[in-house]
């Protein structure tokens, strides 16, 4: 895979919400990347963890997470390709919570001294990546009162909604469907309820016509009721230089 394809879809993510030049485009593809395989379900850095490089999703999924002194789990956001999501290691030393990979997956390895380099020599740059990170904690706030105040059914149908607009900007969307690649347990861990109960909003939104999730992948079937069980208000996501 040659650098153009590894950091295309961190590109049009960052100009969609930022705005780049020519200048920030070619520092980020002079940038030495990594690129590593990495199989579903393995830790790409754990909580406790003091990393030297940042992790770019080139190509799958990941997730960050807690997980309590008891072996319970919260799933704290999901990441796409695109998207830098450890990109807090360069100046966070020590991980709080842990990164791992949903599917199969191709990353792409940053060391923390060549984004260190970067940004110093590129002003624009480290405005960029400022953004970006307050983008991220803008999820992070939303994410909070999905789980914390929404009905559980709306609770998932504002993170299929979110998921969604993210893919769209990347590319990674069909008429209808898209991949959200999170086993029923997953999802449970997501919304913060047991996977039975996570069971039972799935089948409940699919008896309802509303959406359906089956192997990884969500298909919409009703737009209009969708949106208004989401109670999705796309603010938070800044997707726009102006925003």
């Amino acid at each position: 895979m040659d650098k153009e394809s590894m950091v295309a879809t961190l590109l049009r993510r960052l100009d969609a919400v930022t705005g780049l030049d020519e200048a920030d485009i070619a520092a980020i593809r002079a940038l030495p990347i990594v690129v590593r395989p990495w199989e579903a379900g393995r830790a790409i850095v754990s909580d406790g963890d003091r990393p030297t490089e940042c992790c770019l999703v080139i190509e799958g999924f990941c997730v960050r997470s807690k997980t309590i002194m008891n072996g319970q789990r919260q799933i704290l956001s999901i990441h796409i390709s695109g998207d830098i999501p450890d990109l807090q290691s360069l100046y966070l030393h020590r991980m709080d919570h842990d990164l791992i990979s949903l599917v199969p997956s191709r990353l792409g390895f940053i060391s923390h001294a060549a984004l260190r380099a970067m940004t110093r020599g590129n002003p624009n740059i480290t405005e960029v990546l400022w953004r970006d990170t307050l983008i991220d904690a803008a999820m992070f706030r939303e994410w909070i009162v999905n789980v914390g105040q929404r009905p559980a059914a709306s609770r998932l149908a504002h993170i299929v909604v979110e998921l969604r607009r993210r893919l769209a900007i990347t590319g990674y969307t069909e008429s209808g469907a898209f991949e959200m690649p999170l086993t029923q347990e997953q999802i449970g861990e997501t919304l913060g309820i047991t996977p039975v109960h996570a069971n039972r909003i799935i089948k409940q939104l699919r008896d309802e016509n509303i959406l359906d999730i089956n192997r990884g992948r969500v298909r919409v079937l009703n737009e209009t009721r969708l949106a208004e069980l989401a109670q999705f208000d796309d603010r938070y996501l800044h997707q726009s230089p102006s925003l």
